[in-house]
């Protein structure tokens, strides 16, 4: 039996995932995610002779499929030449048809940030970024950290230092007063190779204020991270907790358990026309253990940095 928190999940809204849903409107399609879910892994002549189609249907329809980010595939080598082998990347698809979520409501305005656009950095090695392709430039170099393949980052790992993102202050732009802040992200400890035993001290900033500090107890490489691509070295760091921090008129609140007394207040969000956040280890940590930032595409979670603002009625 599996252990289903290995497994991945895909929640499908068709009002925001077109993209998806034209990957799923097609019989052949949904029997090729069918039979790689069940079979595992197989190249495009493997799948064609199981579901008894042209190689040329095959093919044309992966592409769809990997397009959509519905599969991952590797080009490998063969017997003769090179073959194209596909990965399932979900174990169950929901579609969802009660409507828009709850993010296109009015009073909750939700932002994604892709990791790579942060707006500002001072990183030390170990350090790294990856896109769900490969290596960014080169590993443990922090000037690249400022190559512009850098909007292309699923993974982000450095020792020492921070990353800072400017979200934009939609409250500010509708002249709403803001009753609740919150960020989710997926984070880890960083430690070359792999250790279960590596405390990080990881720290969040708003508009310069510090919000707290959690303490990841590991870099979580015992298994492979559920959405983590297949080329990436088991020995690195895997997956992270999906971690929320809340701020709130009563103070902050990691993962509903209260870290600090910074309230809303404290962040002058009405002064400001963007909402800028830092995350990284800060000078004189008790634990400095690095940090690792899971994007969508790797880790066990298919999100990039979320910012949640709750506006007044």
């Amino acid at each position: 039996m599996s252990d289903a928190r290995s497994r991945a999940f895909l929640t499908v809204i068709p009002e925001v995932h077109a993209d998806l849903v034209r990957g799923l409107a097609s019989a052949v399609r949904i029997g090729i995610l069918g039979l790689l879910r069940q079979h595992g892994p197989l190249n495009v002549n493997q799948i064609g002779a199981r579901l008894n189609l042209p190689q040329s249907t095959v093919a044309a329809n992966v592409l769809v499929l990997e397009e959509c980010a519905l599969i991952e595939t590797e080009v490998i080598k063969a017997r003769k030449g090179q073959q194209k082998v596909c990965h399932v990347r979900f174990d169950d698809i929901v579609i969802r048809l009660d409507g828009p979520s709850l993010t296109q409501r009015s009073d909750l305005v939700e932002v994604s940030m892709p990791l790579g656009l942060y707006t500002s950095c001072n990183v030390s090695a170990p350090c790294g970024l990856c896109s769900r392709r490969g290596v960014i430039g080169m590993l443990d170099v922090p000037d690249f950290f400022l190559d512009p393949a850098r909007v292309e980052a699923a993974l982000i790992w450095f020792s020492r230092g921070f990353v800072e993102y400017k979200f934009p202050n939609n409250a500010k732009l509708v002249g709403a007063s803001v009753e609740g802040l919150e960020f989710s992200m997926e984070l880890s400890s960083e430690v070359p190779g792999t250790s279960l035993d590596w405390p990080s001290d990881i720290s969040l900033w708003v508009n310069g204020v510090k919000l707290g500090t959690w303490t990841s107890p590991s870099d979580y490489g015992d298994r492979r991270g559920t959405l983590t691509p297949r080329w990436w070295k088991l020995e690195g760091s895997q997956y992270g907790r999906l971690t929320t921090w809340r701020v709130t008129p009563r103070g902050t609140f990691f993962d509903g358990v209260r870290l600090s007394d910074v309230t809303l207040d404290d962040l002058a969000l009405p002064e400001h026309h963007s909402i800028r956040l830092r995350i990284g280890i800060e000078e004189g940590a008790a634990h400095p253990g690095g940090v690792n930032i899971f994007g969508g595409g790797f880790g066990n979670h298919d999100q990039d940095i979320v910012m949640r603002l709750r506006l007044s009625q």
